[in-house]
């Protein structure tokens, strides 16, 4: 039975975690985001919330940019690795050998194994309670097109995608999973 909690309800799960990429002064560093979302299509901008005591949160606030990388669950481990350990202490490329390319548009890394990846140039940045948003135009596009069906869905015989159920759980959503299409006449 539903009854009123005084504590806070976190049920913002399961959910896509995005990998959010940063270049600046010659440091680079990659942390695990939960809380993200595409803002505008047109145009296209995208927004993803860092708390003040990430290491990332001032090479993005000082970079002006960053980009906002999605892999497959063969690398949930990897995700997991990146929320929890700090860019100050540990090179998580080097750690997880993943490689990379710079952005064509900014210098934050964009991730070989992404299979959607959007280079973001800050437009915004609002203070909400102990994280900032991080608001950015999306200024280049990265899709792997072999994973993707005509319409521009994941083809799930081809592609995995890790959603995050919390306390450090993933699941996968992948060609065993039930999808349904809803037609509505109106």
């Amino acid at each position: 039975m539903r009854r009123a909690t005084p504590k806070t309800v976190m049920h913002s799960y399961p959910g896509m975690v995005a990998l959010v990429t940063v270049t600046h002064n010659g440091k680079s560093n990659i942390m695990a985001a939960g809380w993200h979302s595409y803002i505008s299509f047109d145009p296209p901008m995208y927004g993803v919330a860092i708390g003040r005591e990430r290491y990332t949160f001032d090479l993005i606030n000082d970079a002006g940019e960053f980009a906002i990388n999605f892999v497959p669950y063969e690398k949930a481990a990897f995700i997991q690795e990146t929320g929890v350990f700090t860019g100050e202490n540990v090179d998580k490329f080097d750690y997880a050998k993943i490689s990379y390319d710079s952005g064509m548009t900014i210098n934050a890394p964009i991730l070989h194994d992404a299979y959607v990846a959007y280079e973001c140039k800050t437009v915004d940045i609002n203070t909400y309670g102990d994280h900032d948003w991080f608001v950015g135009d999306i200024t280049q596009c990265y899709r792997d097109d072999d994973l993707f069906l005509e319409n521009g869905l994941p083809d799930f015989s081809k592609l995995e995608i890790p959603l995050y159920l919390g306390r450090s759980q993933y699941a996968r959503l992948d060609h065993k999973s039930t999808v349904n299409t809803y037609t509505i006449d109106n």
